[in-house]
């Protein structure tokens, strides 16, 4: 895929096309011991991912499957938004700017 500075205006006026949409996820879950590179509090918290995908479906599987992968279960709402993307499409599907916000009492 287009690797150069000006991957958004092709984009936008189609000089780049691709398949898939661009979304935000947000995911409300359990972090456990996190893989490395992530970090968050163990316990109740959200999960964050911005995903080049099919459709919002895909984008909900991506955010369970990739949380499995890093130590984050999804135990409540996923919500996705379609949202400006940060880095270009590529070839297949994928996620990124992965993060995590820990919520709940500090007892």
């Amino acid at each position: 895929m287009e690797s150069d500075k000006n991957w958004r205006l092709k984009l936008r006026y189609g000089k780049i096309e691709t398949p898939y949409q661009h979304f935000t996820v947000i995911a409300d879950g359990v972090a456990g011991k996190l893989a490395h590179g992530f970090q968050c509090k163990e316990g109740p918290a959200f999960m964050t991912m911005k995903t080049w995908c099919s459709d919002a479906e895909e984008s909900a599987e991506m955010i369970q499957g990739i949380g499995a992968d890093i130590g984050f279960t999804v135990q409540g709402r996923i919500q996705i938004y379609e949202t400006e993307p940060a880095e270009p499409p590529r070839d297949n599907p994928f996620g990124y700017d992965i993060s995590f916000t820990p919520y709940g009492s500090e007892r």
